[in-house]
């Protein structure tokens, strides 16, 4: 999709800090860090949000997961702890509308969360 901002960074139509990219996943800095690491982990393929999610996007999304533990582990976090979330819709927090995983971490986080 043209206008979303995700999209754009995917096709280097935009600069990101990315810090990891292979065929079907790109993951890069937040520009608006909510914890030291603040990671967005996104799917090449253009997904609005989970609702939208096909059963066979399933891999996919695991595959996501599988990156947030690897940079958990490269970004140093992964033994103190770190947290992995979705947001889906607005009510959610949902801002730009293309599926990402948020990887946080480098600080102790409160439950629930917000």
């Amino acid at each position: 999709m043209e206008d979303c901002i995700f999209c754009q960074i995917i096709n280097k139509k935009i600069s990101a800090e990315i810090v990891y990219d292979n065929d079907r996943v790109i993951a890069f800095k937040d520009v608006n860090p909510q914890a030291p690491v603040h990671i967005l982990i996104i799917p090449k393929t253009h997904i609005p949000t989970l609702n939208d999610l096909l059963p066979e996007q399933t891999e996919l999304v695991g595959e996501l997961i599988q990156v947030s533990k690897e940079l958990a582990k490269a970004e140093c976090i992964d033994q103190n702890g770190y947290r992995v979330g979705f947001n889906c819709n607005k009510d959610a927090g949902q801002t730009v509308y293309h599926i990402h995983l948020h990887l946080l971490g480098g600080r102790a986080f409160s439950w629930p969360p917000g």
